[in-house]
């Protein structure tokens, strides 16, 4: 089986972060590892409380993994501080780690700021160099582009100068836009829009997660990153299209795995 690695946050909830990341690559084919940088206790209407983890034992759960089951893709998801940035940084540069989907978690929905000033020029210098793919949303893209983002010719520019300053490829994510939910691709100096409609769900919690870790599935699986992306929207697409409601009320969570494991059968 291939395999793949999330680094990111626990969410208690369950609808974001490792959880979902894991839940993600199962449902996509592959054998999923993590290595988690902090607790939170949230859920999906917000976070309550954080506690990160030391670097230095951040670093032993990259090689417990590394040394035992190498993972063939590598989703990188919420990093808060300096310390555990600069940490996974040169763990994946030892371990020569390929195929890594950098999902930068920086700006909130509401336009919050989640991650520590002082982080965000370490996550610019350490972590985008080393990405195959960053995946920000329109919010987190202005932050690192420094520009406006209003609509397809400020996401073209926003993705181009991302993707030359940093060395990566960009998926610049349009579910933050008035428009449909249409992604941009920026790799190889090439513009890729991937068109798709924007869908009235209000269970949305964790769909940045989502993505990113449909697209490291993809990627370990052996496509390359056009189709990962193509095969990630597709997937997540069908699961907001699902309008599952897993709130007070609702149906019996095997309900939940049986749309999911249909949609992602029928996606292979």
């Amino acid at each position: 089986m291939n395999t793949a690695l999330t680094i990111a946050g626990s969410d208690s909830s369950g609808g974001a972060g490792i959880q979902a990341d894991l839940k993600t690559m199962t449902m996509n084919g592959v054998f999923g590892m993590s290595a988690i940088t902090a607790l939170t206790a949230q859920n999906t209407t917000g976070v309550q409380g954080i506690l990160e983890v030391p670097p230095a034992f951040l670093a032993q759960q990259l090689d417990a993994v590394f040394t035992d089951i190498r993972p063939d893709a590598v989703k990188i998801g919420m990093v808060s501080s300096p310390a555990l940035i600069e940490t996974i940084g040169e763990r994946l540069r030892f371990y020569g780690a390929q195929n890594i989907v950098l999902d930068p978690v920086m700006v909130a929905t509401s336009g919050a700021r989640l991650i520590q000033p002082e982080a965000v020029e370490t996550l610019e210098r350490v972590l985008l160099p080393t990405a195959l793919v960053a995946t920000p949303n329109i919010h987190e893209a202005e932050l690192l582009s420094g520009m406006t983002i209003d609509g397809r010719p400020a996401m073209e520019e926003a993705a181009r100068r991302i993707g030359k300053w940093y060395g990566c490829a960009v998926l610049l994510k349009g579910g933050h836009s008035v428009q449909d939910a249409n992604d941009l691709l920026y790799a190889g100096d090439r513009l890729h829009w991937f068109e798709g409609r924007r869908i009235a769900n209000p269970n949305t919690h964790g769909t940045g997660c989502t993505l990113s870790s449909a697209i490291a599935a993809n990627l370990a699986k052996g496509f390359d990153l056009a189709a990962s992306v193509e095969r990630a929207k597709a997937y997540l697409t069908g699961a907001l299209a699902a309008m599952l409601d897993l709130g007070q009320g609702s149906g019996p969570m095997n309900h939940a795995w049986t749309l999911q494991g249909d949609f992602a059968q029928q996606a292979d």
